[in-house]
């Protein structure tokens, strides 16, 4: 993830590069004019996985968005929205002495007439489950307050690193206010004025000490081990009932792991002449009288599963209208980067009528996983279940692919060449090389003259699936646009 991660010499590659491809890539970097240490630190992040996740976490109107905007601010590069689908929470990029990782901001809790669980529960259990660390902004003007302290409990359960911001601490006089913070049992309160930045260069160098470097990759296990498939979709859409029927006379062994009710299942099953390991999910719920997407942040099974799986089999179920439940969990798999396979259930109950609408709703819906391997099965029936299969093992194969750097250039090249940037602002900024430094899922670094518009990546990363597949696994894009400090002689 920085610099400090592989030292030279300790046998590491830079991302997923061969010393003489890194060689000659370091090579054509500094013909463009870019500094050899930032070409090589974008190739160490993106190629080691998903970046550290900081969740900031915290009520209303306590300063935690213009803390977001303070920790990322301090980027270099532009900040970009991943995209959600109308979620509750949004993911930047961020960079403090060298090291990049992940800002998500969840929006504020509160209190509402169901009570301060259900409310603290809904808003806040899967961002602080995905996260690797949690940054608790509490207001020092206003003291700990019962919702506080809430929170705190739920911190605890979580078992998370935690960075207690004592927000609002303007000057000197403030840090008595933030003293009393100690009375949470979180440690010591770092005073922080989100709004001036002071205090933040501190904190923001305990948040580096409780990431983790990288990130603990989960999922592979010894090689030739059985590959890890979750069974993930919203409740009732036949999820246990394909396990059962994938799973027959041939399980070899069902296994309860240890802990809460939220644990998933884990199941090793002959299927296809070869052994996989299937993770059973629980739905995902929509809490009741919550706010849109507390089901979304409810799915802590879901996120445990994906954590743990290399595939995710949506389900889906065609009887129904395609929600945005189902968008959802889709892009909480694409966001995790997981191969992807779309099995929609319970196909032996269409008549002709629904099935066209389905074929209009999944056109329209689902347009931007197009490339995700798409089975028709029925789970009651055991109908089209031998697809199931090879639809996964397309999926694990385009998530495993690689483009060597030559010719990944020359396309790119073809590219610029017939379809150039648009011209903003009197400037039209080109892709001058790239390379993929990742895989699982393909990661992608691209070196530009000047930013690149949303519009224009998704056009190369619809070219790239058009000319080396990747199908069924998302594709990661990161652009790094050379400073202008001029050309290297």
């Amino acid at each position: 993830m920085n610099d400090q991660m592989h030292p030279a010499g300790d046998g590491h590659e830079h991302g997923e590069l061969g010393d003489a491809e890194f060689a000659e890539f370091m090579e054509l970097a500094e013909e463009e004019g870019f500094d050899a240490e930032e070409v090589e630190g974008a190739l160490d992040a993106a190629g080691h996985g998903p970046l550290p996740v900081l969740a900031v976490v915290g009520r209303p109107n306590v300063g935690k968005s213009t803390l977001v905007n303070r920790i990322i601010g301090r980027r270099e590069a532009v900040v970009e929205d991943r995209p959600g689908v109308t979620r509750d929470r949004v993911t930047y990029e961020a960079e403090w002495a060298g090291r990049r990782f992940k800002v998500v901001d969840t929006g504020g809790w509160e209190q509402d007439v169901l009570g301060i669980d259900a409310s603290v529960a809904a808003q806040a259990e899967f961002a602080v489950e995905a996260a690797d660390a949690v940054v608790f902004v509490v207001d020092a003007q206003v003291g700990a307050t019962d919702t506080d302290e809430a929170v705190v409990k739920l911190l605890r359960r979580a078992g998370k690193p935690v960075v207690l911001c004592a927000n609002k601490v303007d000057g000197p006089s403030g840090e008595a206010d933030a003293a009393y913070l100690w009375s949470l049992g979180l440690g010591e309160p770092h005073p922080v004025s989100a709004l001036h930045g002071r205090g933040t260069g501190d904190m923001l160098d305990e948040v580096l000490k409780a990431l983790p470097e990288a990130p603990e990759q989960t999922f592979g296990g010894a090689p030739g081990g059985p590959r890890r498939v979750a069974l993930i979709g919203r409740p009732n859409v036949g999820k246990s009932s394909m396990l059962n029927k994938v799973a027959g006379e041939t399980r070899v062994v069902v296994d309860d792991l240890a802990g809460t009710t939220r644990d998933p299942v884990d199941e090793l099953i002959e299927l296809g002449g070869r052994t996989w390991k299937f993770v059973d999910t629980a739905g995902i719920r929509r809490r009741v009288h919550m706010a849109e997407g507390a089901d979304y942040y409810a799915s802590l099974r879901t996120a445990a599963a994906l954590e743990k799986a290399e595939v995710a089999v949506v389900l889906l179920d065609v009887s129904e209208s395609i929600s945005v439940q189902d968008q959802r969990i889709i892009t909480m798999a694409v966001e995790f980067g997981r191969a992807l396979v779309l099995a929609y259930n319970k196909w032996d109950t269409l008549d002709e009528e629904r099935r066209y609408y389905l074929e209009r709703e999944i056109e329209r819906e689902l347009q931007q996983v197009r490339w995700a391997p798409r089975v028709n099965v029925s789970a009651r029936t055991g109908r089209h279940m031998e697809k199931l299969v090879p639809a996964i093992e397309t999926a694990l194969a385009g998530w495993e692919t690689r483009v060597p750097t030559g010719k990944l250039n020359a396309f790119l090249g073809e590219i610029v060449a017939s379809h150039p940037h648009p011209v903003r602002g009197g400037k039209q900024p080109r892709i001058l090389f790239g390379t993929q430094a990742g895989t699982k899922p393909p990661r992608f670094v691209l070196f530009a003259s000047g930013f690149l518009e949303a519009g224009y990546r998704r056009f190369v990363e619809r070219r790239l699936r058009e000319e080396f597949g990747f199908e069924g696994t998302p594709v990661q894009i990161s652009v790094r646009v050379r400073e202008k400090r001029g050309r290297k002689k």
